[in-house]
């Protein structure tokens, strides 16, 4: 019964007594406090797709583990569990946390760039051969038109008919 009365002079002094809307009367102080709009607190959690969470696990993994082998399962796993756009965006999100230098070292290794081609040692064709087999394909074209551009009109035009006959042969 005094707990009743004391509730009921709350409510009449509540400008008075409790100046923040966030005082409760002794009748709800067991309850959680709701929110502005009226409804509980989500639980991110529960929103997240299943695929998602094994994915968060398969990361934890690789993190802990920290080998080649574990970078290398959840690269596989990525492949079979997330669509092209979600793995697209986990790789940008994970380049622009590094610094550029960095960042460009890395996507270099993963699209397999050469690099700048060595100065032939003894046999040029074979080095350069070797060379544009582990190009990437911006590489080739790169020093390919690099390569046209720098030739004499006359190798320019011996090349132009090398590249027509092996086309015509095809």
């Amino acid at each position: 019964m005094a707990a009743r009365r004391v509730a009921s002079v709350l409510q009449k002094n509540k400008a008075v007594g409790c100046p923040t809307p966030g005082c409760l009367t002794i009748e709800n102080k067991g309850e959680k406090p709701r929110l502005s709009n009226g409804g509980r607190p989500r639980i991110l959690s529960k929103d997240i797709k299943p695929a998602h969470k094994r994915m968060a696990r398969v990361l934890g993994y690789a993190l802990t583990y920290a080998s080649f082998d574990g970078w290398d399962w959840f690269r596989l796993l990525a492949m079979v569990r997330l669509t092209a756009r979600e793995r697209v965006s986990l790789a940008y999100a994970a380049l622009r946390s590094l610094e550029p230098e960095q960042a460009e070292m890395t996507a270099a290794t993963v699209l397999r760039a050469a690099g700048a081609p060595m100065p032939p040692f003894l046999r040029g064709m074979e080095e350069a051969r070797f060379w544009a087999s582990l190009a990437s394909r911006a590489e080739l074209k790169a020093f390919a038109l690099a390569s046209f551009e720098a030739m004499a009109s006359q190798d320019q035009a011996a090349f132009f008919r090398h590249i027509s006959e092996i086309e015509v042969a095809a």
